[in-house]
């Protein structure tokens, strides 16, 4: 029976988040009185399942643009596609921030299995691949190809928790 092995990184994910000037935040700091009863990162054998997570601001908060308490703020209406594309960079980085945490190394991370990006869309607004764009792109610049190429989901959806417009959930492989 043939054997599968996975690529080991030209260059570490930690050394290309430094090349790059990239800077992880710290655990998410959510709105008063709000507690999550589940981990941000399960670790199940050589799997690591990543909650859905959000922007995040350099300290930690939830990063805009944000719709305002009983306003909308969709993209592809008051929130521009080019925004949301960079929410969704945020929200790579405050998902690396939850791995690191939890794993100690990105460098643990052997392959991006799958990610599913969920966009607070307007309705008829269709550009949703390319708001999540700004997720893979970030991946991909950290990791290289050969570990993170992901398959992929990107939908539209009615509502985000706290008018957040992107949202990412994913999986991946690590080293026991």
């Amino acid at each position: 029976m043939p054997t599968f092995s996975l690529p080991e990184p030209v260059m570490g994910a930690e050394a290309r988040l430094r090349e790059l000037g990239l800077v992880l935040p710290p655990a998410v700091r959510l709105p008063a009185g709000v507690v999550l009863p589940f981990a941000m990162v399960r670790v199940v054998g050589t799997r690591a399942i990543i909650s859905g997570h959000g922007p995040q601001a350099p300290d930690g908060t939830l990063a805009g643009p944000l719709g305002k308490v009983g306003e909308v703020g969709k993209v592809g209406g008051e929130v521009s596609p080019g925004a949301a594309h960079s929410s969704a960079r945020l929200v790579a980085l405050s998902v690396l921030g939850s791995l690191r945490r939890e794993l100690g190394d990105l460098d643990r991370i052997r392959a991006w299995v799958r990610v599913h990006g969920m966009v607070n869309a307007a309705p008829g607004f269709t550009g949703l691949p390319e708001v999540i764009n700004g997720f893979s792109a970030l991946i991909l610049d950290v990791f290289g190809p050969e570990i993170g190429q992901h398959a992929r989901s990107a939908v539209g959806l009615a509502e985000l928790p706290w008018n957040i417009p992107v949202e990412v959930e994913a999986e991946v492989l690590i080293r026991d």
